[in-house]
């Protein structure tokens, strides 16, 4: 927090300035607010204007002094999933605090910059954006995003800041709520799709949620057009701003949600909707108090109403007093967490679904669990472009422009139980995972819960399609001690794969050095031959071909000459003489990185010897060590989700 520190020292220490902040990064013209022109902005982009709040109200300030008129109501632009995540957030305000930081010179101090910074969670940390408060306007009002209390400006000061984070505003026509509230508090969240439950599934998350109603930031949406959810020609998100239970005059227990609409008008036309019949059902003082309470856009919804209305429930994990993660499940502390990112690289590591045989030449990870603990397994998708994470930064931090609505790779993942000791890939992948995603879907992050016992796990997170490319980061939280780390790659794929044949192949990576002095002994030309490094190996039977590869450290014109040779020997042979004649040889010694041979050997011992051409030639070397295994490929049904992508197009609100 230095640089924010930084800026209130400078609010409360320096003269007052001549000129306001101005964002050369993002500045106010049409490059900001629209890039590619494939959304209805783009139709008025040349109508907007910038202004600053105190031009365009009497008394502008952050907050609205009434909470309830801190509601979000959204504007010209497409982003509804990123305004009820913004409006879920403001009952909360550990977490308004976390990404809108106290302390900051607003219009009634003395020496007001005009200048303001949001921290967002971005691919594994918080990054802040600092922006002007120059904000696009048709006329003399707020064109995107405002407040129930017009005055109140932390909303789309907040929007600006998530606009310049990806870009321009245009990027944030259509998206997922689970995706803005991930960026927003840095945690986990949940999707239920109600469909897919049956009653008694529906009655657990119902149960669950009223017992997270104060403690949880909660959305919903429609995915599908509905009877009584008027208005809506495209899928549409809501924020669950309340959830209350009611007993009818005639004793009938009822539970009642009241959701916003971010548009700011009531769409719904069903039961409890205004003016309705059921109200009179209620005692007085308990309709009054309900009803009292309603802002412009909210209205309440009975439950079975809602499940037949509403499709998905969106819920971010609760948060302590200190600021630890609680389970949704348990309530228990995630005080451990872990990440590392990930690349599925075509020809390399994008070995596809179980579907494919090539399955394990997708990224593995060992997590270490040190006691009994629920975990939480997330993976998240990181867009193109948007791999490098910057520090926190006062300068735009710009991916490729690329519409949220671009669409993600299906993604999955599967965790097995190993002993690490005792650990063969083929015969643990060929075995049922111990956890693992039913199907591979789209969405930018998913998550598995699993309780694990102690001891070592495989995780494995793959693209439903083999050989499709992109980045991703392995988020881990559990409520035990944990460890994560990559597995070392069995063998350089992005070479040595290229020569193997379709089939089953075992591989073992042998690493090893030439040292002046000590073991470079250079080619049989060389008398000092023999103190080259050895590498014994055995043949088992039925194995038709092995591919070894020998891969030196240096590249380009700083490879040496290198190669190799096979010798059939005895189990008790350890030393390789000039006088004992190889059975395969690699040669000759040539003048690149990697040299590799496939051959058929017959069952046995053997020893392997790399070289260079002259002696005392040092480098670090890889030998891999190929066998082709005659074995059933593993059988699973992998399945592809649906596309499901919550959009929402709007038209000019007047």
């Amino acid at each position: 927090d230095g640089s924010l520190v930084e800026l209130n020292a400078w609010c409360e220490m320096s003269p007052p300035l001549s000129g306001l902040f101005v964002d050369s990064d993002f500045a106010a013209k049409v490059s900001s607010l629209v890039h590619g022109g494939d959304t209805q902005l783009a139709l008025l982009s040349d109508n907007i204007s910038w202004q600053r709040p105190v031009d365009i109200c009497a008394s502008p300030s952050l907050f609205s002094e009434k909470n309830r008129l801190n509601l979000g109501k959204q504007g010209i632009l497409g982003d509804c999933w990123f305004i009820c995540a913004c409006t879920a957030l403001q009952k909360y305000d550990r977490l308004l605090g976390q990404v809108f930081p106290d302390g900051q010179c607003t219009w009634t101090d003395p020496n007001y910059l005009g200048q303001f910074t949001c921290r967002f969670w971005r691919f594994g940390r918080w990054v802040e954006v600092t922006i002007d408060d120059n904000l696009p306007c048709l006329g003399n009002k707020l064109c995107f995003s405002h407040c129930q209390d017009q005055g109140a400006f932390w909303l789309p000061l907040l929007e600006k800041a998530y606009a310049k984070l990806h870009g321009c505003y245009e990027a944030l026509w259509a998206g997922q709520v689970a995706d803005a509230l991930v960026d927003l508090t840095g945690g986990l969240v949940e999707r239920w799709f109600l469909g897919s439950e049956d009653e008694s599934g529906r009655e657990k998350l119902f149960s669950k949620l009223v017992s997270l109603k104060d403690r949880c930031a909660m959305c919903c949406s429609v995915l599908h057009n509905r009877e009584r959810v008027v208005e809506l020609g495209e899928p549409h998100a809501y924020t669950i701003t309340d959830i209350q239970h009611v007993v009818t005059k005639g004793c009938k227990d009822l539970l009642l949600l009241r959701l916003h609409n971010p548009w700011g008008r009531s769409s719904w036309a069903g039961s409890w909707c205004k003016g309705d019949d059921g109200w009179n059902d209620l005692d007085p003082k308990d309709s009054t108090q309900l009803l009292s309470g309603v802002q412009e856009g909210e209205f309440w919804v009975e439950k079975q109403e809602f499940l037949q209305e509403f499709d998905e429930v969106t819920i971010a994990f609760p948060c302590s007093h200190e600021g630890h993660l609680q389970s949704i499940w348990t309530d228990s502390l995630l005080l451990y967490k872990q990440q590392i990112y990930g690349s599925w690289v075509k020809g390399h590591s994008a070995g596809g679904s179980r579907n494919n045989i090539t399955f394990s030449e997708n990224p593995k990870f060992w997590l270490r669990v040190k006691e009994p603990s629920e975990v939480f397994l997330s993976l998240m998708q990181i867009p193109h472009g948007g791999v490098e994470i910057p520090e926190p930064v006062h300068g735009v931090y710009r991916r490729n422009l690329r519409l949220n609505r671009t669409a993600f790779n299906a993604v999955g993942f599967h965790v097995w139980k190993v002993e690490k000791r005792r650990f063969k890939l083929q015969k643990t992948l060929s075995s049922l995972p111990l956890a693992g995603t039913s199907s591979h879907c789209y969405d930018r992050q998913l998550h598995l819960c699993c309780n694990l016992s102690p001891g070592y796990h495989l995780l494995i997170p793959s693209i439903f399609l083999r050989e499709a490319e992109g980045n991703f980061l392995l988020h881990i939280l559990s409520t035990g001690n944990i460890t994560l780390s990559e597995c070392a790659p069995s063998w350089d794929m992005s070479s040595a794969s290229a020569y193997l044949t379709c089939g089953m192949w075992e591989t073992q990576e042998l690493r090893g050095q030439w040292k002046k002095g000590s073991n470079a002994g250079g080619s049989r030309n060389f008398d000092s031959y023999t103190i080259n490094p050895c590498f014994p190996f055995s043949v088992p039977d039925g194995a038709p071909q092995i591919r070894l590869t020998l891969r030196q450290q240096h590249s380009g014109e700083k490879c040496h000459a290198i190669g190799f040779h096979v010798y059939s020997v005895t189990s008790n042979e350890s030393v390789i003489s000039n006088s004992l004649e190889p059975c395969v040889k690699c040669i000759p010694h040539s003048h690149c990185q990697e040299v590799s041979k496939l051959c058929v050997l017959p069952p046995g011992q053997y020893t392997l010897v790399p070289s260079t051409y002259l002696p005392d030639q040092e480098s670090n070397f890889t030998v891999t060590i190929a066998t082709k295994i005659e074995r059933k490929p593993i059988q699973s049904l992998e399945t592809l989700g649906k596309v499901l992508q919550e959009v929402s197009f709007v038209s000019v609100m007047k």
